[in-house]
């Protein structure tokens, strides 16, 4: 019962925030999905015009089930999109679509957050996971080596998630310039493109906000645990 008294709340204004984000975030693409963008081109086809402008020919554009699964994989230079913003002219779709090709246009300058965010990606999820683990049979056993080899690995996600941030308003920079300069869009779909990577980009602080507040938790509870038992 020490695990879930007062210190469970902690983490609940980052889960409050998430929600908002991810509901925002739903909200404001399925009204610009329903859109077409005013020269009639795919999220695919804005992709590739952008791409190519920055002579990057060998990077592949793929589709990808499933919706808002759109992603750059830098290690195969494949710029994956979802199924509806691959084959759909939305302004939903061509935002998307050009904030994914930002992050090849960054993997081309090998811009620094995202060649750091590339390098601690493969041991973030275990490090979470261990480190979660960790620390609760640290709780149970009343170890405090445990306890702090949990929250050093827990500490891992904090780090990838405050990296992630600078990748991707960046990227959402690139995409609203590089679609001003190629012209794919005049003032007002610039400003539903604006709305649409806005609302993307808070699910990013919402997913920083909670994982800082989760290891805040943690830290929290191995303090109290260490002097309740030194009192005892």
């Amino acid at each position: 019962m020490f695990y879930f008294g007062w210190y469970s709340l902690i983490p609940i204004p980052g889960v409050l925030l998430a929600l908002y984000a991810q509901f925002k975030l739903r909200s404001v693409y399925n009204r610009y999905q329903n859109v077409p963008q005013s020269r009639g081109m795919t999220g695919a086809q804005v992709a590739r015009a952008i791409l190519d402008r920055a002579d990057l020919h060998d990077v592949a554009i793929e589709p990808v089930p499933g919706e808002l699964t759109d992603h750059y994989d830098p290690r195969e230079r494949v710029l994956r999109l979802s199924e509806s913003n691959f084959q759909v002219s939305s302004l939903s779709a061509i935002g998307v679509a050009a904030h994914e090709a930002g992050h090849a246009l960054q993997h081309k300058e090998k811009y620094a957050p995202l060649e750091a965010r590339m390098a601690v990606v493969g041991v973030t999820n275990f490090a979470t996971n261990g480190g979660l683990i960790l620390f609760m049979i640290g709780m149970f056993i009343h170890s405090g080596l445990l306890l702090q080899l949990g929250i050093w690995l827990y500490s891992a996600m904090v780090v990838f998630q405050l990296i992630t941030l600078p990748v991707e308003y960046d990227a959402s920079a690139r995409a609203k310039r590089v679609l001003a300069d190629l012209g794919f869009v005049n003032r007002e779909e610039g400003e539903a493109i604006r709305q649409v990577l806005g609302a993307a980009a808070l699910t990013y602080v919402a997913a920083l906000a909670t994982a800082a507040l989760e290891l805040l938790r943690m830290i929290l509870l191995s303090g109290a645990m260490r002097d309740r038992d030194e009192r005892a």
